[in-house]
């Protein structure tokens, strides 16, 4: 540690965000652009580095935490980027969407306030390539490599096919979609990540080798039997789009949606595609089913739709503030967070009270209702009643059971909505696709693809890598499955594999 202490000496500060009404205003990322490097090497110094690294262990993708935190600390900033740069492929992305494990697997969060190792991630991803350290990899081969397919252009399928361009083999990205990024393009709201980040590494991919086809939607527009002619080797990394449904009375009416249904067409509107979504929450009364990121990505899209009022219901019960008995440090714990989107859902409930209290309390008692910006734990959604058009008009919900999460017997009531969204979390991936039959792939009983440790299928050449093998999970676990498929693949055309060593950490990371 060459003698600090700042572990005992400096607080923990996270990286500053813009105020939550000046928030609502655009669709910009939440933080303040240009953080001080002074005060991310003061957090980095917090780091113990201790001899074992549970942050490292925590980490799907082994992360070398303790290193880049040194390298940060001491003011060398380009060799801490090598460090971070060498087991992630795309640290700009973690840095903002990961729900950081590694945090609560730090030492320090036993007893006290974890070290900011994501917003020390951030800042050295946002630097590299500001300095022009995060440059396009050729390969530098003797000998060529085969020729890979891999379908899906989520983080799955962009750091499988990132790698094994880079260990030079000839790879081709399949997308059914107009444009490449899976979730991170229409699943992931802007005001978390700004879309010229994802271009600008589809960029370097491409740069790199890597070859895109949108709008091909394999299994369909080419076959099976063409893309084997034509491969060595597929990865299917087609995500998990089989979303869960509330399976109440209801469902099917207008003004009922599934949540990645929503922010797609808002996505779309971003990207300038549409003037405006069909599926916009302006003016309406939004209900949104479901307790997770999701969930709060379509309240923060809501609200800067102008919705006239947003309630999220999630069926648990509240979590606790800090970590319980059953959840003993180091696990990521379920406990009590709010995200930048219920900061600004606070915001717009405080600006209603306070007009309430300037207009003898009509709009404070609102705000305060069951119309009001907010979120309801142990609420269990009963059905959804239309209108005398036929379309949504309310939400029936009810407190939840402790046991089982029925509805509770006299607790029932009525929430006015014309728009309600269910973010209920996504199975596997879509069971109907028609590319699984041609390939002979198994669906298991948990609804995802079949496939053994090594990421293979019982089709020879065939893989399958990220959440249409793992089922939902976060995106460091995608990048970490992508970068472990690619060195299987690899092995698989070459009998060995000439990926870096970190890739093959990234792989043993799996199994921790």
């Amino acid at each position: 540690m060459a003698g600090r202490m700042a572990f005992l000496t400096t607080p923990r500060a996270e990286r500053a965000r813009r105020d939550a009404r000046e928030r609502l205003g655009d669709w910009r990322e939440v933080y303040r652009p240009g953080t001080p490097l002074p005060l991310v090497s003061g957090q980095a110094a917090r780091c113990m580095d201790c001899g074992l690294p549970f942050c490292h262990a925590a980490c799907p993708l082994g992360n070398l935490v303790p290193e880049w935190n040194r390298l940060t600390a001491d003011g060398d900033w380009r060799a801490a980027a090598a460090r971070l740069l060498a087991t992630n492929n795309f640290p700009e992305f973690t840095g903002r969407l990961c729900p950081a494990p590694c945090e609560s697997a730090c030492v320090l969060a036993i007893d006290g306030a974890a070290v900011a190792i994501k917003n020390v991630e951030l800042a050295i991803a946002d630097r590299a390539w500001a300095e022009g350290w995060d440059r396009p990899q050729r390969p530098e081969r003797p000998e060529p490599g085969g020729r890979v397919a891999v379908i899906g252009s989520g983080p799955a399928g962009l750091a499988a096919a990132q790698q094994l361009t880079r260990a030079g083999h000839a790879t081709t990205v399949f997308e059914r979609a107009d444009r490449p990024g899976g979730l991170l393009r229409y699943g992931i709201p802007p005001f978390r990540l700004e879309k010229h980040r994802l271009e600008r590494r589809l960029d370097q991919l491409r740069a790199e080798g890597t070859e895109f086809r949108t709008g091909v939607w394999v299994g369909r527009d080419v076959t099976a039997e063409q893309l084997r002619s034509g491969y060595d080797a597929v990865v299917v990394a087609v995500g998990a789009g089989a979303h869960r449904e509330p399976g109440v009375p209801g469902c099917g009416l207008a003004g009922v949606h599934p949540a990645m249904e929503y922010l797609t067409w808002a996505n779309r509107v971003d990207e300038g595609d549409r003037a405006c979504s069909p599926l916009s929450a302006e003016g309406r009364r939004v209900v949104i089913i479901g307790g997770g990121d999701t969930a709060a990505d379509c309240l923060g899209t809501a609200l800067r739709q102008g919705a006239a009022s947003v309630t999220q219901l999630d069926i648990n019960p509240c979590p606790p503030e800090r970590r319980g008995a059953g959840q003993p440090w180091p696990v990521h714990p379920k406990v009590y967070r709010e995200t930048t989107s219920h900061e600004e859902s606070g915001a717009v409930l405080e600006g209603a009270v306070l007009e309430g209290e300037a207009a003898d309390g009509v709009a404070a008692d609102r705000a305060e209702g069951p119309d009001g910006c907010g979120r309801a734990f142990e609420a269990v959604t009963v059905g959804f009643e239309p209108g005398p058009d036929g379309r949504l008009a309310a939400v029936r919900v009810a407190a939840a059971e402790p046991v089982g999460r029925g509805p509770r017997a006299g607790t029932e009531r009525v929430l006015p909505a014309e728009l309600a969204l269910f973010a209920l979390g996504f199975t596997g991936p879509e069971p109907d696709q028609p590319l699984f039959a041609q390939l002979g792939l198994g669906i298991g009983p948990e609804g995802t693809l079949e496939r053994d440790d090594a990421f293979g299928t019982a089709v020879d050449g065939v893989f399958v890598a990220g959440d249409a093998g793992r089922g939902q999970s976060l995106i460091v676990w995608a990048i970490a499955e992508g970068r472990a498929v690619a060195a299987a693949v690899d092995r698989h055309l070459r009998g060995r594999t000439e990926l870096p060593a970190p890739v093959r950490a990234s792989a043993r990371a799996l199994v921790l």
